[in-house]
């Protein structure tokens, strides 16, 4: 059965294993999470559910999502997001999802934002090798050849050039879950995973 949650990225540590075996883990904040809106393919073509993460005050969040929360019964949040499960029809508006719908064992894909690098040359953020210090050159650091003279005289949009570097959406796949703590709302993740510490990540069964 496919599960989802929202959590936070707290950071990361090490456990060690009955054998003696350390291994990485990334901590996350899952949760709770209660359910403000279930959709059906009736109604709206899909099936999906919709659950909100992190209590803030009313203040912080636009009229439209408040009132779309207070339908609910659920008090103000800061985020909310939808997952397409296949057992949507299984919840209820105002359940809470907490840490402990993902078990030990389970294998997850965790959905982040990468950090920003800001604006980086070709050589950090494609990997481009250097011009050559000899001869003259000059060209130690930049793009180089931008392709052919009069045809097609012009650059094509797949050229690797500068620019901005990071935040973008990025999803890690098949990740075991090797802790789940309910009471304190945390899971363990084995390896690392996209965004910096406080970032919003998506946890959901894999898909693999």
């Amino acid at each position: 059965m496919k599960q989802a949650i929202l959590g936070k990225k707290v950071g990361m540590t090490q456990l060690f294993l009955e054998d003696g075996t350390m291994i990485p883990v990334t901590v996350v904040l899952a949760g709770p999470c209660p359910v403000t809106q279930v959709k059906t393919v009736e109604h709206d073509g899909y099936e999906a559910v919709q659950m909100a993460f992190q209590p803030v005050r009313e203040k912080l969040i636009t009229k439209p999502q408040l009132g779309h929360l207070r339908k609910a019964g659920v008090e103000a949040h800061r985020y909310v997001k939808e997952f397409k499960l296949d057992n949507a029809a299984s919840y209820e508006v105002g359940t809470v999802i907490k840490a402990d719908t993902f078990a030990k064992g389970d294998h997850v894909d965790v959905t982040g934002t990468s950090k920003g690098k800001g604006f980086e040359g070709n050589i950090k953020r494609w990997n481009q090798a250097r011009g050559r210090k000899t001869h003259g050159s000059h060209s130690y650091r930049v793009a180089g050849s931008m392709g052919a003279c009069t045809y097609p005289g012009e650059v094509f949009k797949t050229k690797h050039l500068p620019g901005h570097m990071g935040r973008e959406r990025i999803t890690v796949q098949n990740l075991e879950v090797v802790r789940a703590d309910a009471e304190r709302n945390l899971l363990l993740i084995k390896g690392a995973i996209p965004g910096a510490k406080g970032g919003l990540v998506l946890v959901r069964s894999t898909v693999k």
